[in-house]
């Protein structure tokens, strides 16, 4: 008997550590609206009861439409795949492509409890954040990571957000964020656009992640996104 809990306390720990079990149970956090209040956001993945006895094949998932003419509605999502250029798994050496297991990781268990530390980055344009984004994500967009003399309070507010500062002609790094960037999806190239320019900069590599899947990948998996404004 004594066994039998030991096992089932180990299983239990195990499976509370496992970042995988976070699609599961789902992710406390919380977004800043564009009127500047916080709302509390709960991450999970949404599943209609009704697609869990939906009996899938090859056929219906390869069809032309992939999902087939006998998957209800409710268990599938349409979106443009005709648009912008794919992009590859891994965009510069050093910097980490992840999924949405680590995605959901980085929000609980980093950007969550160290926000001094750790970013979620929507890199695209404001109006396509304001529109949808993940939960607890920071709008930087792509365009803005580059120091432009006209307007040089938009690079003042990446250097803020990410916690660098230029220093005459070179940049101190000592105190730079994690950050973890994304866009629209594996063929949207704001996100890959951003890290290059903050690389060429000299924004350490290992401080820097990639969510190549993006909104396409986030949503069609069916985890909560947010309208910030």
């Amino acid at each position: 008997m004594r066994f039998i809990l030991s096992l089932a306390l180990f299983v239990g720990i195990v499976w509370a550590d496992n970042p995988i079990t976070l699609q599961f149970t789902g992710v406390k956090t919380a977004q800043i609206m564009s009127d500047g209040t916080r709302k509390e956001v709960f991450i999970e993945r949404h599943i209609p009861v009704s697609c869990n006895s939906v009996g899938l094949n090859p056929e219906a998932v390869f069809s032309g439409n992939f999902a087939g003419a006998d998957v209800p509605q409710a268990c599938q999502k349409s979106f443009v795949t005709t648009v912008g250029k794919i992009q590859p798994m891994q965009i510069a050496e050093g910097v980490t492509t992840v999924g949405e297991i680590e995605v959901l990781d980085f929000i609980q268990n980093r950007a969550n409890v160290k926000p001094l530390e750790y970013i979620l980055v929507d890199a695209r344009k404001r109006d396509w954040f304001e529109q949808m984004t993940i939960p607890s994500s920071v709008n930087i967009p792509f365009d803005e990571v580059e120091y432009d003399e006209a307007i040089p309070e938009d690079f003042e507010r990446v250097e803020k957000l990410l916690g660098f500062h230029k220093m005459g002609s070179v940049y101190d790094f000592s105190h730079a964020k994690t950050a973890l960037l994304f866009c629209n999806g594996p063929w949207c190239a704001q996100s890959s656009i951003a890290i290059a320019k903050l690389i060429k900069i000299g924004y350490p590599k290992e401080k820097l992640l990639w969510y190549r899947g993006g909104l396409q990948d986030w949503t069609a998996l069916g985890l909560s996104v947010i309208r910030p404004k």
